[in-house]
């Protein structure tokens, strides 16, 4: 099912309220929020799912020992995963970085740690590099902006990236 503007609109309102909720609740940890990068309309597809199940093994590695509560939630938006650590949010993210680009699909996961401000800690105030487009290697959000790939361009590079992930595991 094509998930519309709506509905994503609605489920990141919805994810913002879940956020604070939670930045409420454990005020001495750490909030890390976790989606999986779909492009185009489906966001939710057997490969999506997948790529989700993967996201979530490496969150527990990157997080092992710390985790206070770890809720998820499968929804026809997207796959969106909330974890509260006991840990500060610069160690947070450093874990949430070096999960991203240690694991074989880390690029198609968006772990972001949300700052007490309900705002997500940028990885360029972190001292890392902006995400890198799949396709070319140039900055993610030009890339996003300017439409260099078409949907179906990146829909298939990823299918390639999972593609040979999963038959090797």
């Amino acid at each position: 099912m094509a998930a519309t503007l709506e509905m994503i609109l609605r489920s990141r309102d919805e994810r913002q309220r879940l956020q604070r909720e939670l930045l409420d609740l454990y005020p001495d940890h750490a909030l890390v929020v976790a989606t999986v990068v779909v492009p185009g309309a489906e966001k939710r597809t057997e490969t999506s799912l997948r790529i989700a199940t993967a996201m979530e093994s490496a969150l527990a590695s990157a997080y092992d020992g710390i985790i206070e509560r770890f809720d998820r939630r499968d929804l026809e938006t997207g796959y969106e995963a909330f974890l509260l650590v006991s840990c500060d949010g610069q160690e947070a993210k450093r874990r949430a970085v070096a999960a991203e680009e240690a694991h074989p699909l880390g690029r198609l996961f968006d772990i972001d740690v949300i700052g007490r401000d309900g705002v997500p800690m940028s990885r360029t105030a972190s001292g890392v590099s902006s995400r890198r487009c799949l396709i070319c290697g140039n900055d993610a959000r030009v890339c996003m902006r300017l439409r260099s790939h078409s949907v179906e361009e990146l829909t298939e590079h990823i299918q390639r990236m999972t593609d040979g992930y999963f038959r090797g595991v």
